[in-house]
């Protein structure tokens, strides 16, 4: 039997994995942000307005709305205050609003075994809007996890 490849994961035979991946904070492709645990929120959904026929009470109609999305959520071990990635989170969150929040784009790949990539998505005018730091347990051994929500205004998939 032929081994699995990359080519077949294209072919529509197999599902990539999704253990693979890769996150891009603006222009900083080879940033030491780019490690994280869990991605999710890769989400969009439209949204509808119901709308009754009229002298007919039979029937509902379903119009078509817009579409919107989730928060982009990235799960990972808590980094230094040096990463640009918490620098950013903290301008935004300890800043009191004081300067503008900056967006960035930020690009999500899923990879093959070369480290191509295989699926992307990239969310545009991401800002961060939750900073959350997993509870501390001290009968466990875990590494101490940080989740950072963001918001964005539009996402599109590149591949």
């Amino acid at each position: 039997m032929p081994a699995v490849s990359a080519a077949s994961t294209e072919g529509g035979f197999y599902p990539p994995s999704a253990f693979y991946f890769k996150v891009v904070f603006g222009n900083s492709a080879n940033s030491p942000d780019a490690s994280f645990q869990d991605i999710s929120g890769i989400t969009s959904e439209m949204t509808t307005e119901d709308v009754a026929e009229g002298g007919e009470n039979r029937f509902v109609h379903k119009l078509p709305r817009g579409v919107k999305h989730s928060n982009l959520e990235l799960k990972r071990g808590i980094a230094p205050l040096t990463s640009p990635l918490v620098t950013w989170c903290k301008s935004v969150f300890e800043g009191g609003l004081a300067l503008a929040i900056q967006p960035k784009t930020i690009r999500v790949y899923l990879l093959d075994e070369k480290a191509q990539p295989l699926r992307g998505w990239v969310f545009v005018n991401a800002y961060p809007v939750k900073w959350d730091v997993e509870s501390f347990n001290s009968t466990k051994n875990e590494v101490a996890i940080e989740k950072i929500a963001f918001s964005y205004s539009y996402s599109e998939r590149l591949k």
